[in-house]
């Protein structure tokens, strides 16, 4: 169970307060970081691509607690762990929503990831998931090199899951590079944890 923060003595209680009722409390960032050791690496290892960035993005987004904050009702609560769901596409060009477990070994992570992708696929199903929280929702646009992303917002200035998008692998000057938009509520998250998370996130992808 995710552990209820305590708003009155919470360092974050005015900034809270600020821009919870905000009737757009969200704010993106996108960053263009370097993935050339880490796409090399999985292509000698085999690795799916989109299911090893998938699981950077993860391991950066658990050591970052303002990113495991979640709003529910009146109160905010903090996962111990955050997974990952994303869309994935279908042959007819559709997509539905499937749902990975963290695991801090990608390896692992990648394996067990594969074998699910692969009978979601087969099953074809939308799937969304309306009551998990303790996640991140991912989409991947592979074929734009976009500067910037807005999402669709169905639960209005309540839904505080975190947003990540990865975009088009593209060269640049020799370099591999990749898009990486993030979105967060601002009730919960600011500028610099996001900065952070875009540090941890390119320090996996430098393979250091």
């Amino acid at each position: 169970m995710p552990r209820e923060i305590d708003i009155t003595q919470w360092k974050r209680k005015d900034l809270y307060y600020f821009f919870k009722e905000y009737e757009m409390p969200f704010f993106n960032m996108t960053a263009h970081l370097c993935v050339t050791p880490f796409w090399e690496y999985c292509k000698e290892a085999g690795l799916s691509i989109f299911l090893a960035n998938l699981h950077c993005a993860i391991k950066a987004a658990n050591k970052i607690e303002e990113f495991k904050y979640r709003l529910r009702e009146e109160k905010v609560v903090c996962h111990d762990i955050i997974h990952g769901g994303s869309t994935v596409l279908f042959d007819d060009k559709t997509f539905g929503f499937c749902y990975f477990d963290y695991d801090p070994k990608l390896d692992f992570f990648c394996k067990n990831a594969s074998q699910k992708l692969t009978k979601f696929k087969a099953k074809k199903v939308f799937a969304p998931e309306y009551t998990k929280d303790d996640l991140i929702h991912f989409s991947v646009i592979p074929w734009i090199n976009f500067t910037s992303f807005q999402h669709a917002r169905r639960w209005g200035n309540k839904d505080a899951i975190p947003k990540i998008v990865f975009g088009k692998i593209y060269e640049e000057r020799g370099e591999k590079k990749m898009s990486v938009s993030v979105e967060v509520h601002h009730a919960l998250v600011d500028g610099y944890q996001v900065g952070l998370f875009f540090e941890y996130l390119e320090t996996l992808f430098l393979c250091k």
